[in-house]
């Protein structure tokens, strides 16, 4: 048999058992894809090698693919979560990154472990999957050259302190909420009470104009309309019993009734400007005015203002309301198209083909993945994560290697949306599917890799030294950090078990906390703090191994 196929079959039969394995609960708590990791180590244990170069292909090519799709996934919403909170969140998620790296060089040095195992240590005992791949290509660039025993020390430490690390983030949770007495079904209401009063849900009006100083002043240039960021949609004449569809161009008389959508707020700042509620419904009355969700495709229309593209202007349409993923949000000027996002129009029937085929409105598109900005966005990514960072008082360069650059890039891509032909989306089945299927190679060519050494580095006094010194390193940041955020910032329990699990880029951890209450606290905090965390994580083990190596 030759070897490409030997290897095939080999990561398929251990990916296909560690998924099995993975998928055994308890207690709603399963290992997932981290399953495929001990099972390529029971495989390597018993013989199942293959090809260095094979392995090392297939290994290096599933990390890339597993920290691009999560970039492109997490790049358009990061913004928003930063200005929100996302200060505090990653000054904690730094904080329990510092500790980790600051005990780890601690036993470095107390206990005399080889570099090779404290980058290990670091990794298994974090969860990180990129950081262990990161250290692996540090150990190659030494200028002295890496023998392959070191690589495999890295991925057998990682392997013997990944499930304590898994146990320790949950352990830690769950001690929080003893400490401090946490009842989460009453914190998770206050904080769902709290964002629908933040949260201004999109509404429509309808309002009689009286306003008789407005004269021929069309909508858009009415006196503090812009600040209220409410958009017209109908308008029915004084004396008609149609209505008919308006933009910003229409002008009003006394007796005029129009519709206008927008936050709650926005529209009883907006009504005094030119009238009063009506008690009528426009969208009760016959007339030509009609209204269509639209799929924005097209790249012409993409990463352009509205103001720019002026629908209402060529085909005498408004674009009302904008859906992005999920969230609904009323259209503005300034406002931006993605691609995939659902636009609200109003128009008659002609002006909404007219306006529907500008912008694409093709579903099929929103189903297929474009693989040639994929691809591009790949290589983008390897050659960044090539290029050396000086950083002040390390003697060496730090790169953001195959973890680091590509994730950064799909970030970056994923907010950009388009140039020219490339435009970077990706359904969320296939970036789903794209991401799994990365991890599973990696961990798959990780755990045949470590699979020699494992079980009698596991069973040494050696290997408990590393399980003791692993449960310290995963577990002393994370109290430390989530009580100081309990008792000095006030934070709430969820967004502190969400900091906790991205802090670790741990999924399993994740649907821990997501178990524990229906709230959206845990993802959010977990979304802020995943980028950073990521790459200081990837620069933290290659600075533990290119420093004491």
């Amino acid at each position: 048999m030759s070897p490409i196929a030997f290897a095939i079959l080999v990561i398929v039969s251990v990916a296909f058992t560690g998924l099995l394995a993975g998928s055994v609960r308890f207690r709603g708590i399963g290992l997932g894809s981290a399953g495929v990791l001990f099972s390529g180590i029971v495989f390597g244990h018993f013989g199942a090698s293959i090809d260095h170069d094979i392995a090392d292909f297939a290994k290096e090519f599933g990390l890339i693919l597993f920290v691009f799709t999560i970039g492109l996934q997490l790049g358009p919403g990061i913004v928003q979560l930063w200005k929100k909170q996302g200060l505090t969140l990653n000054v904690m998620a730094v904080a329990i990154v510092g500790q980790g790296l600051a005990l780890v060089c601690g036993f470095l040095v107390l206990l005399d472990l080889p570099p090779f195992t404290a980058a290990g240590l670091f990794s298994g005992a974090t969860t990180n999957t990129p950081s262990l791949g990161a250290a692996e290509q540090a150990a190659r660039m030494l200028e002295q050259g890496t023998t392959a025993a070191g690589i495999e020390t890295l991925e057998a430490v990682y392997a013997v302190a990944y499930p304590g690390g898994i146990l320790g983030i949950i352990v830690s949770m769950l001690l929080i909420r003893a400490v401090f007495r946490i009842d989460v079904a009453s914190e998770a209401k206050q904080l769902s009470d709290l964002e629908k009063s933040r949260r201004e849900p999109i509404e429509r009006c309808c309002i009689v104009v009286d306003n008789g100083h407005l004269g021929e002043i069309p909508f858009s240039q009415i006196p503090g309309v812009e600040e209220t960021g409410v958009r017209i949609s109908r308008i029915k004449r004084a004396g008609d019993v149609e209505t008919h569809p308006a933009t910003d161009e229409t002008t009003f008389q006394t007796g005029d009734i129009i519709q206008v959508v927008g936050s709650h707020s926005g529209l009883e700042r907006f009504t005094p400007l030119i009238g009063h509620r009506s008690d009528e419904d426009l969208m009760q009355t016959t007339g030509d005015a009609q209204f269509r969700r639209v799929f924005v495709t097209a790249r012409r229309a993409l990463n352009r203002p509205l103001v720019e593209l002026s629908l209402d202007k060529m085909f005498n349409a408004t674009v009302t309301r904008i859906i992005r993923s999920g969230v609904e949000m009323t259209a503005h000027g300034s406002s931006r198209f993605y691609y995939g996002d659902t636009a609200h129009i109003v128009g008659d029937e002609a002006s909404l083909d007219r306006a529907a085929a500008f912008l694409g409105n093709s579903a099929k598109s929103l189903n297929e993945t474009r693989f040639s900005a994929l691809f591009v966005g790949i290589a983008v990514g390897v050659v960044a994560g090539m290029i050396p960072w000086y950083l002040p008082g390390v003697p060496f360069p730090v790169r953001l290697g195959l973890a680091g650059g590509p994730l950064i890039a799909a970030i970056v891509f994923s907010l950009i949306g388009s140039i020219g032909g490339l435009v970077w989306y990706i359904p969320s089945p296939a970036n789903l599917a794209l991401r799994e299927l990365g991890i599973i190679l990696f961990l798959a060519c990780a755990g045949l890799s470590a699979g020699d050494t494992f079980f009698a580095a596991a069973m040494s006094v050696q290997g408990l030294k590393w399980m003791a010194a692993g449960l310290a390193v995963t577990m002393i940041p994370l109290l430390t950090t989530g009580i100081t955020a309990r008792l000095c910032c006030q934070q709430d329990y969820l967004t502190i078990c969400g900091v906790i699990a991205g802090s670790m880029t741990d999924p399993p951890a994740l649907a821990f906390a997501n178990s524990l209450a229906d709230s959206e606290a845990s993802l959010t905090a977990y979304a802020a703090v995943y980028p950073l965390t990521m790459i200081l994580r990837i620069m933290a083990v290659q600075a533990i191994v290119l420093l004491f190596c």
